[in-house]
């Protein structure tokens, strides 16, 4: 795509992404007309990511160069429209378009006590994009920077500032990177049927020909393009639900129309005796597991006992191989070791409990927080600290989306600092499209779900649950708990993963719009995977080395670095997708962990050194130590997966506070000890 002139270039930008817009609905149509003339599903989900894959690549093959100034920021000339688009593609990650409704299906707009709400990712995201157009990006553009650790090289001088912000890059833009990732794996995996593994390394080909050849350049335009598919792939399924259960595509305007109904549901679901049944069988598992973990050795020690006499009795009674086999599986899969059966005895009895309430831990309708504020004092308890977690919640991700320098460079790229702004405001408006649609979904598919799949028979489910059961089992679970072959809603438990991309199949639409879903999918992770990516590589190329050449020699140097970064960027691909092969964590939780950890590292340093001239490069540096430390300390100190590995007991919260939300202790204590750093050496 050309670079974009004034005036007339911008025109002719328009009329491209029009053409594009037109040529993807005429490729829908094709493709819905063949899949009624009977083309194979099977060739349907590789041709969409085919297609998408070459389309990325060739943009990235068009905007190739070396030229620092394009390869760092675009050459500064990109429109504020097309850079908030870009902007809005870049955003609207993994977490977004995959993950975010099935935040707000499984937590609800306030949360459970497990979870922090939904609705405080929709508050939290849009409020930063507030605070970056306020306070952050008009001042760095003015500067005229290639990477935000150029801001604390800029700004306070020294090395350590400069080393530390893009350390801090690193280690942020790596967690976002890897959820980014691991949800194209799971697209591509869906879409060919492949391996997991496989699906990463497909994925992955259209990424890096995008970023590695052509850096800022190439990526925002394509995220141009990508952002018109995953709002046309967003749309349709969610637009669909709501014509097919209240006779208007308008979901955002209609979808309360819903929320009764839903809510009686739910109250049927409670009294239900079969759901009653599902309950006390949970409750059972959770004692046998607490029963465990009175002594876990011994625990252990029992049950290899009993798997071992069950498989010598298989062999005497001359038992069907595949029951031997089984039952050596099950040996197999026990824990290693007690701490290892700690952990996992742990998490399922931890599981088993929340199943075991009334629908299956989710939160029902109607509900502002858990607990009550005027109950007993446990359930007060319970309502201060889920109300306290949403608002942490909310904080983190505020303060991390106005902290996070792939989303901060976007904004150097714009021509004057009015572009900048302007360009904020576009990107508010590119967001918000799809935002409001994303609470319809949720309400609209729990609709589905309660009304359409539960009660349907074990032999009678649809084949997309098995499917994606196979693509990772976490995703959706369904489990004929009380033995009378009909799905009760405690009986399926779907992931936040899952929900929105199997939104087409469970509304009954064509496969062909399941590969367009799949296809937005992999437009939103690529996306944000490649700015994550080109940050990654910038700062361990461009602002980790030190840099002493004199005006010739920086220039000379830099475009040395941009070959340089070009091969990090594919180090790095390399290095993210092998952590996402291991499925570590929801595509959310890790998105969640790195807005707290760049709040904590950046975000102080940033705001005073902008507002505050007395701000010093050594305070800064303790700040930054003193908040990413804590942050980090207080994950890993409140994980329960942490403390069970090192046999300490579950808890570790201060004030009840979630380890995914630890930058509200992070950004304080940044803050202060920056001030008091300043404040006593100026002094």
């Amino acid at each position: 795509m050309p670079d974009a002139a004034p005036r007339a270039g911008v025109w002719r930008l328009h009329r491209q992404v029009l053409w594009f817009a037109l040529g993807l609905g005429v490729f829908l149509g094709l493709m819905a007309w063949a899949e009624r003339a009977g083309l194979s599903r099977g060739w349907i989900g590789p041709i969409f990511l085919f297609l998408s894959v070459m389309m990325y690549a060739a943009i990235g093959i068009y905007a190739r160069n070396t030229d620092p100034e394009e390869f760092f920021v675009a050459g500064r000339r990109i429109p504020p429209m097309y850079n908030g688009m870009a902007t809005a593609a870049d955003w609207m990650s993994a977490a977004t378009f995959i993950s975010l409704a099935g935040a707000l299906y499984l937590q609800g707009f306030s949360g459970s006590p497990s979870q922090p709400g939904g609705l405080a990712y929709v508050l939290g995201w849009t409020g930063g994009f507030c605070l970056v157009g306020l306070l952050m990006a008009p001042r760095l553009r003015a500067m005229r920077l290639y990477t935000v650790p150029d801001f604390f090289a800029e700004r306070f001088g020294g090395r350590w500032p400069r080393v530390l912000a893009a350390v801090g890059a690193v280690m942020c833009s790596f967690m976002y990177v890897v959820a980014q990732i691991y949800g194209v794996g799971l697209i591509a995996s869906r879409l060919t049927g492949v391996q997991f593994e496989i699906g990463i390394l497909l994925g992955l080909g259209g990424m890096l020909l995008c970023s590695f050849l052509g850096g800022m350049r190439a990526i925002t335009w394509t995220q141009v393009v990508q952002y018109v598919v995953l709002l046309v792939a967003f749309l349709i399924p969610v637009s669909w639900l709501a014509y097919k259960q209240l006779g208007t595509p308008l979901a955002p305007m209609a979808y309360g129309a819903q929320l009764p109904k839903i809510a009686k549901l739910e109250q049927a679901l409670i009294e239900d005796p079969r759901e009653q049944a599902v309950r006390a069988v949970y409750l059972e598992r959770a004692r046998d597991d607490a029963e465990r973990l009175h002594d876990p050795a011994a625990a252990l020690q029992r049950a290899r006992e009993q798997l071992d006499e069950r498989i010598r009795m298989l062999k005497a009674q001359g038992a069907d191989f595949t029951l031997v086999m089984a039952a050596r599986r099950e040996l197999a899969a026990l824990p290693r070791d007690e701490a290892s059966a700690r952990e996992r005895w742990t998490l399922s009895m931890n599981e088993a409990l929340e199943r075991a309430t009334p629908l299956g831990g989710l939160p029902r309708q109607g509900q502002a927080f858990a607990g009550d504020p005027d109950g007993t004092p446990q359930e007060r308890a319970l309502f201060n600290a889920s109300r306290l977690n949403f608002m942490a919640l909310m904080f983190c991700l505020m303060v991390g989306t106005a902290s996070l320098p792939h989303v901060l460079t976007r904004f150097y790229t714009t021509p004057t600092v009015a572009d900048t702004r302007r360009s904020v405001a576009w990107s508010l408006l590119f967001i918000a499209l799809l935002y409001l649609s994303i609470p319809a979904l949720a309400v609209l598919v729990k609709f589905e779900v309660m009304q359409e799949l539960v009660g349907s028979s074990f032999e009678d489910l649809p084949n997309w649950i098995a499917q994606w059961a196979r693509v990772d089992p976490a995703l959706i679970s369904v489990q004929d708990v009380n033995g009378d072959r009909v799905l009760q809603f405690g009986e399926l438990r779907l992931g936040a993963d899952m929900i929105m991309l199997a939104t087409p199949e469970l509304g009954g639409l064509p496969y062909v719009v399941s590969g367009l879903v799949a296809a937005g999918g992999l437009a939103a992770a690529l996306s944000t995977a490649d700015g994550l990516l080109l940050t990654i590589s910038n700062a361990l190329v461009y602002d980790l080395p030190s840099r002493r050449a004199g005006r010739t020699g920086k220039a000379r140097v830099t475009e040395n670095r941009v070959i340089l970064s070009k091969f990090a960027l594919l180090a790095v691909a390399m290095i993210a997708a092998a952590a996402a092969a291991f499925k570590s964590a929801e595509i959310l939780w890790l998105v969640t962990a790195s807005f707290s950890l760049a709040a904590a590292t950046f975000f102080p340093a940033i705001v005073l050194g902008l507002f505050w001239r007395r701000t010093t490069g050594r305070a800064v540096v303790v700040g930054m130590l003193c908040g990413v430390g804590l942050t980090a300390g207080y994950m890993l100190w409140a994980n329960p997966s942490f403390r069970a590995w090192w046999g300490l007991a579950p808890g570790g919260l201060w004030w009840g506070i979630h380890p995914m939300s630890a930058g509200v202790f992070g950004v304080p204590a940044g803050f202060a000890a920056i001030a008091l750093m300043s404040l006593r050496r100026s002094g």
